[in-house]
């Protein structure tokens, strides 16, 4: 396997947000785009609501032998940006790495977007507005991963929303693939 086929997800949030579900959702998705090797997994250090969590998701055109950590991630996706204040979301993120932020802000704001390419969705309010929602918190896994097309070319829009449609039950799952419409229509990109 060339270091080209590989892309390595990092993704950073909460217990709560539904960053390990968003890490099994996204490399379902790019099994359905016809990627031969998928892994998705998550590290947990105090496993409790509101903790920082990280889970990683690897996606490549060939079999996938390596079994660690990832340590030089190609895209770091980031559910809740407070974290960016306690976690070094960036570290290890490769020369030409990607960064997606839930946050209202823009990808110019961020001074790290002179060095990677950073895109931006309020994936919050598209949760709060689809109402998905878990003990009135809003879940922001599948609004983000509405917007990671813009960024990887390795997934779809649609196999995003077809395994999201196998995995809830109807209304749910069309709350969601709704939300993930909403923030593929709403990211920011910097070029």
């Amino acid at each position: 396997m060339n270091s080209e086929d590989l892309v390595e997800i990092v993704f950073h949030g909460r217990g709560g947000q539904g960053a390990v579900t968003a890490a099994n959702l996204i490399v379902a998705a790019a099994l359905k785009d016809g990627n031969k090797g998928v892994q998705a997994f998550p590290f947990f250090g105090a496993e409790r609501r509101g903790a920082p969590v990280r889970a990683f998701a690897r996606i490549s055109h060939t079999e996938i032998h390596l079994r660690s950590e990832i340590y030089y991630p190609d895209i770091v996706i980031v559910l809740d940006e407070s974290l960016m204040d306690i976690v070094d979301v960036l570290k290890g993120l490769k020369k030409d790495g990607r960064v997606l932020i839930n946050t209202r802000k823009k990808p110019s704001d961020f001074d790290f977007s002179k060095k990677y390419k950073v895109a931006t969705v309020d994936a919050t309010g598209v949760a709060l507005k689809n109402e998905i929602l878990v003990g009135g918190i809003p879940v922001i896994n599948t609004p983000i991963l509405g917007a990671v097309p813009k960024i990887l070319n390795r997934v779809t829009l649609k196999s995003i929303q077809d395994t999201i449609r196998k995995k809830w039950n109807k209304d749910l799952a069309e709350r969601n693939v709704k939300a993930t419409k909403d923030a593929y229509d709403l990211v920011e990109v910097k070029s």
